[in-house]
């Protein structure tokens, strides 16, 4: 049976990106490994940001922080372009078993959060369907309107930039892992603690990361390419980004924030989690002048960042120093999460 989760960077290559349809000018940026928004002018000037993700009803979650999760995961992409989100479809594929009522507190989540963002929701489709399930119940697409000269992209990183991390390692794995297991893990480690690791999920977005550090500037003023961390890990995103940029890295593995809630919940269900599920982390790259300026305005935010490395040439590759030496970064192909996830699940852990 094929592995479950995203498909490796090689069958995308290999299979998908070599049948892209037709060619299109006004196409800026379309699909690449490590590139989350495609960009295409919509005039002269004037560009649109489009990205697409799953959308989901997680049990543990519930139907309302499932639709927020859902909307801020689209919006998290759409941000790293340095544009705020304004358009958003939605395609509902629902199991048979959807109650009318569970739906209708889903679609007043998305509604909510598509509201507290600013997007207006333009069109979709909606059907219960024989062989649909949960968790994944279809998907969204959304879009942000800016200028040709100010957008970014992943792929947008130069030689000698900072790396900076906001928040720190497996965010999403804290937060989820504590909805899906609160009884083991409150067992374990106490009410005070599960409430801690459950804050976490509400932190799964990087939209406010994104927006405050491309206010000190872009491209050569400042932000030059983000990346929001998603699944694979911190070390997947930093991957995906020098990838798509065709440079090489430094990262410094002791630099990247592992707090005590996820470092002790990764210990306990044997996750590495710099290759976790990081929804709610946002690799920067920024010009290193403007390094500690996008820093301050994120502190002023309310958002921790962490210098973690610097951007090099392509001859250098992507290497990470830690206190056994340096070693040559590769891609994670399996998250640690879903294996943990399962082992949980066959030890009837709840």
């Amino acid at each position: 049976m094929p592995e479950l989760g995203k498909l490796s960077p090689k069958f995308l290559q290999d299979i998908i990106l070599e049948k892209l349809g037709a060619d299109r000018p006004e196409l800026l940026q379309g699909p690449k490994i490590g590139v989350d928004n495609a960009v295409v002018r919509v005039a002269s000037g004037t560009v649109a940001i489009c990205t697409t993700d799953p959308i989901s009803i997680i049990p543990a979650l519930g139907a309302t922080d499932s639709a927020w999760l859902s909307v801020n995961l689209l919006a998290s992409d759409v941000t790293t372009s340095g544009f705020h989100p304004a358009f958003a479809v939605f395609d509902l594929n629902l199991p048979p078993t959807l109650e009318d009522e569970e739906l209708e507190t889903y679609w007043d989540g998305i509604d909510r959060a598509c509201k507290d963002l600013g997007v207006a929701i333009v069109g979709g489709h909606t059907g219960r369907f024989v062989g649909c399930d949960y968790t994944i119940m279809g998907g969204g697409f959304m879009i942000a309107l800016g200028s040709e000269e100010t957008y970014l992209t992943s792929s947008m990183a130069q030689t000698g930039d900072v790396l900076l991390l906001t928040k720190g390692a497996a965010i999403a794995t804290t937060g989820i892992l504590g909805y899906a297991f609160p009884n083991t893990i409150e067992q374990k480690f106490g009410p005070k603690f599960l409430k801690q690791t459950q804050h976490y999920l509400h932190e799964s977005s990087t939209v406010k990361d994104a927006l405050t550090a491309v206010s000190i500037g872009v491209r050569d003023e400042g932000v030059t390419a983000m990346h929001d961390v998603t699944e694979g890990g911190v070390f997947g995103g930093i991957f995906e980004l020098i990838c798509a940029s065709g440079k090489g890295a430094k990262i410094d593995k002791r630099a990247i924030h592992v707090a005590e809630e996820t470092r002790q919940i990764c210990e306990f269900f044997e996750i590495d989690p710099f290759n976790a599920l990081g929804e709610g982390s946002l690799v920067i790259s920024v010009r290193p002048e403007k390094a500690e300026s996008v820093q301050t305005a994120l502190v002023k935010a309310g958002v921790q960042s962490f210098k973690i490395g610097e951007v090099t040439s392509l001859e250098d590759r992507i290497s990470v120093v830690d206190e056994s030496g340096e070693r040559r970064l590769e891609y994670p192909e399996k998250d640690t999460y879903w294996d943990a996830y399962w082992r949980a699940i066959g030890k009837g852990w709840n």
